[in-house]
């Protein structure tokens, strides 16, 4: 989501006469696109601001003024508070208000201090933002939703994203639309919970995202669609179907769970049961038997035991995960879950390195299993090897080829499987 924002911010300064620079000591204009999801995130951000402020002493001449922009989820959590840390910081925006930019970019040019903007009113946003003229290449993200209502307990998304909103039908279609004539071949429709899609069609009726991934199919340049990322209690019976009727929809799910235990899940707010979740998979798999099944995992929650972690490992063993995210619990402020009883650091240390060795297993089975099957790859980067470039499966592994005879650069090519590894696969086409 924030690399899709990143891209619109792009987009709205071009006509103001911005373009991209690799390089700080070059730029008119730095922003930093932040996600709060992760630990220290605003620490991270700070010293990132530092190292700006270092290379713009360094490098810049006194008349050549660089504007500093923090955008995204921790400006909108730290707000007013940014100015005070680091005062050389222009302005903050958040990911909801970022429509703003060169308005407030247009202020500081004219000698305004600091600026900031904070509001959370999503369809103005959208409303305001200039045609996706990006080129992302073979395979493209789109924002189809954002925000969320679920709250879940370790969370901040809904605090710094705000409620959910789903984009009507017709400006996604459109967008799509440009992105394949830019040459997409795969879209990812993107959201904080992106199945909990309820956009409005050209009727003014709501449909969800079974009825869009229907929809978006019917264009003929887009051979490839995914989605993420699921809440489970949005799993409905439309869209897990829609995975065995569709020749397009690729066979890959990331469908966080979180927790194997019921405790935990419920402490955590996450309205599911681990005997739903497991229903889910098994319906999933009756729709599509092939598909590859990704999750996310916490360890050492408040209250978890050695047996809610027992049973957390055991869902991992039961569904055989084709890969997953996993980490340790750690304090968001200003969720419920913080102000909690914490685990003590080390018995997560030590859970988490069980459960990725489970989970690493089964990741290895999984690619292991594809090892002399022909499958169809979409390239679309280069290797790190002069000789080598990269691409995805349909069940989103990265697989390289060597020694590349013909321009495979975005083309779907068939690939047999020759050698397997932990993340990454290798063939012949």
């Amino acid at each position: 989501m924030n690399a899709y924002d990143s891209l619109r911010m792009q987009d709205l300064m071009a006509p103001h006469g911005y373009e991209p620079t690799e390089t700080v000591e070059e730029a008119d204009l730095a922003i930093l696109n932040t996600c709060h999801i992760r630990e220290k995130a605003s620490e991270k951000m700070y010293s990132e601001i530092g190292k700006i402020k270092k290379l713009r002493e360094k490098h810049c001449s006194p008349d050549h003024k660089l504007t500093l922009a923090v955008a995204g989820c921790v400006g909108q959590a730290e707000g007013d508070e940014i100015f005070q840390r680091a005062p050389y910081v222009n302005i903050v925006v958040g990911p909801q208000s970022y429509h703003s930019l060169p308005e407030l970019v247009a202020k500081i040019n004219r000698k305004e201090k600091h600026l900031i903007d904070l509001d959370f009113v999503e369809e103005e946003k959208f409303d305001k933002l200039p045609v996706n003229t990006n080129d992302q290449g073979v395979s493209a993200i789109i924002s189809v939703q954002e925000g969320c209502d679920k709250f879940c307990a370790f969370c901040v998304v809904p605090y710094t994203r705000g409620a959910e909103f789903s984009r009507p039908f017709e400006k996604i279609y459109r967008e799509v639309l440009e992105l394949a004539s830019n040459g997409a071949k795969e879209i990812t429709l993107l959201g904080q919970n992106v199945n909990g899609y309820h956009g409005l069609d050209l009727n003014g009726n709501t449909m969800n995202l079974a009825s869009l991934i229907r929809n978006l199919e019917k264009i003929e340049n887009i051979e490839r669609i995914r989605y993420m990322t699921s809440h489970p209690i949005d799993m409905d019976d439309d869209l897990i179907d829609i995975h065995g009727s569709s020749s397009k929809l690729m066979p890959f799910i990331h469908l966080p769970v979180q927790s194997g235990s019921n405790k935990i899940l419920k402490a955590m707010n996450r309205k599911h049961t681990r005997e739903e979740y497991l229903e889910i998979i098994k319906k999933l798999r009756a729709s599509r038997p092939d598909i590859a099944i990704s999750s996310d995992f916490i360890v050492g929650f408040p209250g978890e035991t050695d047996e809610d972690f027992a049973d957390t490992v055991d869902l991992v063993k039961q569904v055989e995960f084709s890969q997953c995210f996993s980490f340790k619990y750690s304090p968001r402020p200003g969720t419920p879950a913080a102000v909690k009883i914490q685990v003590p650091e080390e018995v997560k240390v030590e859970r988490l390195k069980i459960l990725q060795d489970e989970i690493q297993k089964h990741q290895l089975e999984f690619n292991k299993s594809c090892v002399g099957k022909t499958l169809p790859v979409l390239f679309y980067r280069d290797g790190k090897f002069s000789n080598q470039i990269i691409g995805r499966t349909p069940y989103m592994q990265s697989l390289h080829i060597d020694n590349v005879g013909e321009d495979y650069f975005g083309k779907i090519v068939d690939v047999k499987i020759t050698k397997a590894q932990l993340s990454s696969l290798s063939g012949d086409v």
